[in-house]
């Protein structure tokens, strides 16, 4: 396979034309860390953006920070760390969950969208992208949104970029809105709870004048083997319920005084805090129960989102039709489902549950031969779909970039 290393973003306008005059799709890669997230593309040409990697600028005072797409995401983090600042959409390190040894880039982490706990309070990384320079399927940059806030002229561009998958654009380099860390972080732990009860006292939370930023439950099944970091936190085994509490810390610790009042009906919540509180998080975040390295690393991973209020029923059904194993983030609203390994991952059980809710779900772990036969994106509505056809043939006519990813068969 042919491998195109660019140096900069006029680089990148000369392959994608070359590969447009040659009808040639290109793959595009940073790390190549989520590679094996979406269906095989027909393609024998890579565009790898990595060495476009550098921090153009960073304005800590001014809570931004302005990024080449192929910058390292654990090299972004450890900057903005050291000026007390993060991500608030809590990016997701994928590589534990799909055995890559690199965390990826800062426009693989725009391109695939995918964000942590803090979601339910904070939004998505489409909340935080501020500005783009981009290559579309035309072979022309373009530069969409800016450097502060309030920057609306014309089309959001960002907006639709974020979640892309890399089939719009190559992406060049980005800004982002950063944000204080919280001075402090509380969490409580609700043992032993059943996924219905344990949905029931993240409702209550997140329904709470106590600002939590995370509610989570994690079903006694999550604990089959060890978590590395979790410690006493795990204890025997049993199913865990958290929320999470930030900021100042007087706070953060009256809060969760409060919620533990509110929570007593569910029983005797437990406090964790700080350094072993993000150590829980973080393993809710990357989902290390269902880690490649761990016991259930050859099982298809499902990343479902629903209502809530559905989140309980919808992922007791699914353990209990196919014997797998979930675990539940945004209040109920996100399970991920590791389920035995079959030849089609499932996906009927998959798609009925998370219709029947309105949700949708999409197969982010599974062996290439099993994406080559299931949809690995949740199927659109006719409408939709059409919709957003008309936008992708908008910036790549000739579906030059990422041809198939999304839709099984288009690589054809």
């Amino acid at each position: 396979m042919d491998t195109l290393k660019v140096r900069d973003a006029k680089d990148v306008e000369e392959v994608v034309r070359a590969a447009i005059a040659n009808e040639q799709p290109l793959e595009i890669i940073g790390h190549g860390s989520k590679r094996s997230i979406g269906h095989a593309m027909a393609t024998n040409a890579v565009l790898d953006v990595s060495a476009l990697n550098a921090v153009t600028s960073y304005e800590p005072n001014e809570l931004i920070v302005t990024l080449e797409a192929g910058a390292p995401l654990a090299d972004v983090l450890s900057l903005i760390d050291a000026k007390n600042q993060q991500f608030a959409f809590e990016p997701m390190n994928t590589a534990p969950l799909l055995g890559t040894p690199v965390s990826g880039t800062i426009g693989g982490m725009i391109a695939a969208g995918l964000a942590g706990p803090r979601r339910i309070r904070a939004g998505g990384a489409r909340d935080h992208l501020l500005g783009a320079h981009a290559v579309s399927g035309f072979g022309d940059s373009f530069k969409t949104g800016g450097k502060v806030v309030k920057n609306v002229t014309g089309y959001d561009l960002c907006k639709l970029l974020a979640g892309s998958w890399g089939t719009l654009s190559v992406m060049t380099e980005v800004t982002l809105k950063v944000m204080p860390k919280p001075e402090a972080e509380r969490t409580l732990l609700l043992r032993g709870l059943d996924d219905a009860a344990a949905n029931k006292a993240m409702t209550a939370a997140l329904g709470s004048p106590f600002d939590v930023s995370g509610a989570a439950h994690l079903p006694k099944s999550a604990f089959r083997a060890k978590i590395d970091g979790l410690g006493d936190i795990a204890g025997q085994g049993e199913a865990l319920t958290v929320l999470r509490l930030e900021g100042i810390t007087a706070s953060a610790a009256h809060r969760a005084g409060s919620l533990r009042e509110l929570l007593a009906p569910f029983g005797t919540a437990a406090l964790v805090e700080d350094a072993s509180s993000a150590a829980l998080w973080a393993t809710i975040r990357d989902v290390l129960p269902f880690a490649a390295g761990g016991a259930l690393g050859a099982r298809p991973v499902w990343r479902i989102v629903c209502p809530p209020a559905s989140g309980a029923a919808l992922g007791t059904q699914l353990a209990r039709e196919t014997g797998g194993d979930v675990i539940y983030d945004w209040g109920g609203g996100l399970i991920w489902a590791a389920l035995p390994p079959k030849g089609d991952a499932h996906e009927p059980a998959v798609r009925a549950r998370a219709n029947a809710v309105g949700g949708h779900a999409m197969l982010i772990r599974a062996a290439e031969d099993v994406r080559r036969d299931v949809d690995v994106f949740h199927p659109q509505a006719p409408g939709i779909a059409a919709l957003s056809e008309r936008v992708r043939a908008g910036f790549d006519p000739k579906s030059i970039l990422n041809r198939g990813r999304l839709t099984r068969g288009a690589a054809a």
